[in-house]
């Protein structure tokens, strides 16, 4: 999850309020631990739908719509180790679906 922070920088003589995103690192982030196998399946499925993935189940079509846009679901890095991070623990969990 993104954290938006709001900060004031100095232009000139003028203070403007900037939002900046905060991006959390694994230490950072949700505790998995916690997470029902719902939450973490909602979790990384919301990953994906922020990248316009075409989803196929049904499930997943009713909870995030059709999508499919570009980049069609394709992942930077970062987002592909919190995606590693919660199958980790959807497994540990002995999820299924």
């Amino acid at each position: 999850m993104k954290k938006i922070v709001l900060k004031t920088i100095l232009v000139g003589v003028f203070a403007l309020p900037v939002a900046t995103v905060s991006i959390p690192t694994t230490l950072e982030a949700q505790n998995y631990r916690y997470m029902s196998c719902y939450d973490l399946w909602y979790e990384r499925n919301a990953i994906f739908a922020r990248k316009g993935y075409c989803f196929r189940t049904r499930r997943a079509i009713r909870t995030f719509g059709r999508r499919c846009y570009p980049p069609y679901g394709r992942l930077s890095p970062w987002e592909e180790d919190v995606v590693d991070e919660i199958k980790y623990w959807e497994r540990r969990k002995g999820c299924r679906y």
